[in-house]
């Protein structure tokens, strides 16, 4: 077969033959040709091979021959077309007569006009059709009888063979759809008649799109069918031609299979390694690659490590085989504390540093000391000074004494025992604990909210390298649930490790050989640690983020200010108004001039205060009212080996 343009191979291929190998002719002066296709770059060279899997009309281009006026029709126009049996035109009734007869055409024959033709008793409009049934005298003049309509709609005329005009005659038989005149290569280039478009006589140039395999793409290509090349069909000669498709591992976890399956690594994805495994290296072009399947359960655990300068993050798997401990928590401010309370957990901690409240103008903002046990109770807001508002911690002092103690000395303890912490106090808290059970990673995330912090009491069995153990504490900080492909390296046998293609979507083609079928579960890495910009990354998807950032405490000039003001312009009332956190556990709105219920159950000492004295920001240690920035101590060391 010779080269063809593209449209003429389109236009005579059945699409019942297809798919169809074609070498691609780009022309005799180039040796190729670089063309936009569907928005991406596509090279079509001399020589290349494609195969055409489909083709799809897009659109009919109508041209008017005598105009060179053209219209767009969609393929799914409904009107019918009539085949012009002969480009020539003929001026009179008689010309056409006499030119069906020489040619051995019997009546009847059809014609169109046009030009509108008046009779006695209607008017013939331009391109309707006609069909001449017989030549007659009429009238004493010879005239040929012709039938407009059909049916019920059937009128018979009578024309002088004299009538002027232009006439085009065209096939008998019922007229055809779009498609049929398309799909029939005896109209190829033909002229038609259309009742529908106000034309006498159209060309049909139909426009497909041909969606082909190329090598080594991973996509179909869509080629218009007017493009300027040349193929030819080597189907015969090309039966043992295999087209290579790249495939990405996020389409072989949208596909869902078949597993195993056996690539080639074709191409990493560029950048910096999101995991820090020595597996990480071997993953190049070229590498044999085995997929074994979607990894299960397919949450994982992000953690960092506690006691060094510097922390490492590590992504943990569900199938963690380690045990860990609970750890106690350290909570740098009040505003921490809040974040950590759930609902129906107590939660009970120890000052680790002094933190002197201003007493003398704001007597409910308590002082603690080092040691100080506290109860965590609830969130509230309060009137300060100005009348501004202030975000408060409700705690509960907890005594170091027996139990007899403690009912002897009730009446002195009661006056204390409920406290109020600004949200920003800076003071150091940590964990009050008592919980030394040993739990499995599924079981802790089941029944404790992130983040939390344990420290791992025995080490994976199945991962006789886990880094883990090796940490004084770890603080789990997020579930995520993201879909992994279980892989191996077919150099590195019995060595399996998960991959997730949302971070690293590398592209492998599908190779020959028979993937091996493995038995049970297999021994994948169950701890991966992370390199510092991906897990940064990570920690701002929506599933990682974290509560707003705590409120800054006021300035000290702004102090300053308060307290000036509030001595020249009396004391104020103070009022409890309802919490504006939704994501903290929220007290009952409390009534004006009171504080929230579990507050004012012991005695009426605040509700008498709190009359007379206004509720302000506590004045912290001493420092240069010109600085902006609050320092915060560190915790205070005796109390780390408590934890």
């Amino acid at each position: 077969m010779e080269p063809v343009p593209l449209q003429d191979f389109v236009r005579a291929v059945d699409p019942a033959s297809l798919p169809r190998v074609l070498r691609v002719y780009s022309g005799v002066y180039l040796e190729g040709s670089i063309y936009e296709i569907a928005g991406n770059e596509c090279c079509l060279s001399t020589g290349d091979l494609i195969k055409v899997t489909q083709v799809r009309l897009q659109k009919v281009v109508c041209e008017d021959p005598r105009t060179g006026q053209i219209l767009e029709l969609a393929p799914d126009f409904q009107g019918h077309f009539s085949p012009l049996t002969s480009p020539q035109s003929y001026t009179t009734l008689e010309e056409l007569v006499s030119a069906a007869t020489q040619h051995s055409l019997h009546l009847p024959i059809y014609f169109t006009s046009t030009h509108s033709i008046a009779t006695k008793d209607r008017v013939v409009t331009e391109d309707q059709p006609l069909m001449l049934e017989a030549v007659e005298m009429h009238l004493g003049t010879h005239c040929a009888r012709c039938v407009l309509g059909s049916g019920a709609q059937r009128v018979v005329l009578h024309l002088p063979l004299s009538q002027k005009g232009t006439f085009w005659r065209w096939k008998s038989g019922t007229p055809q759809t779009l498609l049929q005149v398309l799909q029939d290569p005896a109209y190829k280039d033909g002229m038609f008649t259309c009742p529908s478009i106000p034309w006498h006589s159209l060309i049909l140039r139909p426009q497909y799109e041909v969606q082909a395999i190329m090598h080594m793409r991973r996509t179909i290509v869509k080629i218009p069918s007017t493009l300027e090349v040349e193929v030819q069909d080597v189907t015969a000669s090309s039966q043992h031609v295999h087209f290579i498709k790249p495939l990405l591992l996020s389409e072989a976890l949208a596909q869902g299979g078949p597993f195993p399956l056996s690539t080639e690594i074709l191409e990493v994805p560029e950048g910096p390694p999101i995991f820090l495994s020595p597996w990480v290296g071997s993953l190049c072009k070229g590498q044999k690659l085995c997929i074994y399947g979607l990894a299960s359960p397919p949450w994982r655990v992000l953690a960092s490590s506690k006691g060094r300068k510097v922390p490492r993050h590590f992504m943990i798997s569900a199938d963690y085989k380690g045990k860990l401990r609970l750890r106690p928590r350290e909570f740098p401010t009040a505003y921490d504390l809040l974040g950590a309370l759930q609902p129906g957990q107590p939660l009970r901690v120890v000052a680790t540093r002094d933190c002197e409240g201003d007493e003398e103008e704001n007597p409910e903002f308590s002082s603690l000391a080092v040691g100080d046990r506290l109860e965590v109770l609830g969130s509230g807001q309060v009137y300060g000074a100005q009348g501004q508002d202030v975000g408060v911690l409700v705690c509960q002092r907890l005594s170091d004494q027996t139990g007899e103690e403690k009912e002897e000395d009730y009446e002195e303890v009661e006056e204390r025992e409920r406290i109020l912490l600004p949200l920003y106090t800076p003071g150091g808290f940590v964990e009050e604990m008592n919980d030394s059970r040993r739990y499995s990673l599924a079981d802790l995330a089941a029944q404790f909210s992130l983040p939390c912090e344990v420290k791992v009491v025995a080490k994976d069995s199945s991962n006789p390298a886990d880094p883990l153990v090796s940490f004084p504490g770890l603080r789990l900080e997020e579930k995520i649930t993201e879909p992994f492909l279980v892989v191996g390296l077919d150099s590195q046998p019995g060595r399996y490790f998960e991959i997730p293609p949302r971070w690293m979507d590398l592209t492998v083609v599908e190779a020959k050989r028979q993937p091996d079928q493995l038995a049970g579960p297999l021994p994948v890495a169950t701890v991966e640690e992370l390199a510092n910009a991906f897990y940064y990354n990570l920690r701002k998807l929506p599933a990682c983020e974290n509560q707003a950032p705590p409120p800054r405490p006021p300035k000290s000039q702004g102090l300053s200010e308060q307290r000036t003001s509030g001595k020249e312009g009396g004391i104020k009332s103070s009022k409890v108004l309802e919490p504006k956190c939704p994501k903290t556990p929220l007290l009952p709105k409390a009534k004006a001039k009171t504080l929230p219920e579990f507050y004012k159950d012991k005695s009426d000492m605040y509700s008498k205060t709190t009359a007379h004295k206004g509720l302000r920001p506590t004045k912290f240690q001493t420092q240069d009212p010109d600085m902006d920035e609050h320092d915060y101590e560190e915790i205070v060391e005796h109390f780390r080996k408590t934890m």
